[in-house]
């Protein structure tokens, strides 16, 4: 691990790989840490350099500091390419899950410049309702993370992972138990608010979406939605998979990454 200040923040990170490979940046899905990129690694670090990096009050990164206010998407946005500066390039790939997907909209949005490609998972040009974020960030204030977990997790992951590793959900309860409560709760909100329904029309950047057929987080007719929005192909929907494909099928994760970016 590795950590950069950034606007009075301590960001933990990830530079893995061949500095004479393309870069690719991955950003990590609500409640998790840059670990559950670490199965993909192996494969990957044969093609790209990698950077991966904990969200704010995630893993090792410092929490949301009071005085900063609310978090927004450009300002997550902002933090991916000051790591991007620490590895020296000026344009990469990027992939992110869940919110990781919206910190990739609001680069394609604003910063489109920088992409070589964009893969988007589980993610949605809107997520969810204003009410439910707002809800669960109320409740996280409330109630705390670590008593929310139990309920949270198990939505994370389909029964195909969970049978196969009986111990998965147990694991990532105690990674999101850990998570800093109002950086969690204002990232909610955040999403809340997100809406990039008007925003990635004119992009010029390749753009694959990819879902899972038993995600209840973002459903796949999300994903349809988000390709209507963008003019993209039609996402892929992989069988009995839910929302962390880099954790439930790393392999095929990583196939579709080979495939569209070679």
């Amino acid at each position: 691990m590795a950590f950069l200040k950034h606007n009075g923040r301590t960001l933990c990170y990830r530079l893995l790989g061949d500095s004479a490979k393309p870069l690719l940046l991955m950003a990590h899905p609500l409640g998790m840490t840059q670990g559950v990129w670490d199965d993909m690694l192996p494969t990957l670090l044969g093609n790209f350099r990698v950077l991966t990096w904990d969200l704010p009050g995630h893993g090792a990164s410092s929490a949301w500091p009071e005085e900063s206010g609310q978090i927004t998407p450009e300002e997550l946005a902002q933090e991916a390419l000051a790591l991007a500066a620490v590895a020296a390039v000026e344009n990469f790939h990027f992939i992110g899950t869940s919110i990781g997907g919206v910190i990739g909209q609001q680069l394609l949005s604003q910063h489109s410049d920088r992409l070589l490609s964009t893969t988007l998972t589980n993610t949605g040009a809107v997520i969810g309702t204003p009410e439910a974020w707002n809800s669960r960030s109320a409740s996280v204030m409330e109630l705390g993370l670590d008593a929310m977990a139990a309920d949270i997790v198990p939505r994370w992951f389909g029964p195909a992972a969970c049978d196969q590793q009986p111990a998965l959900v147990e694991g990532w309860r105690v990674v999101l138990g850990r998570v800093d409560n109002r950086s969690y709760a204002l990232l909610c909100e955040m999403l809340g608010e997100c809406d990039f329904r008007e925003k990635l029309q004119n992009r010029r950047t390749p753009l694959v979406l990819v879902g899972g057929a038993d995600d209840v987080a973002t459903p796949p007719q999300t994903l349809q939605a988000l390709a209507r929005f963008s003019g993209a192909e039609a996402p892929l929907i992989l069988d009995r998979v839910a929302h962390v494909p880099s954790v439930e099928c790393p392999a095929k994760l990583n196939q579709i990454l080979l495939d569209n970016l070679a």
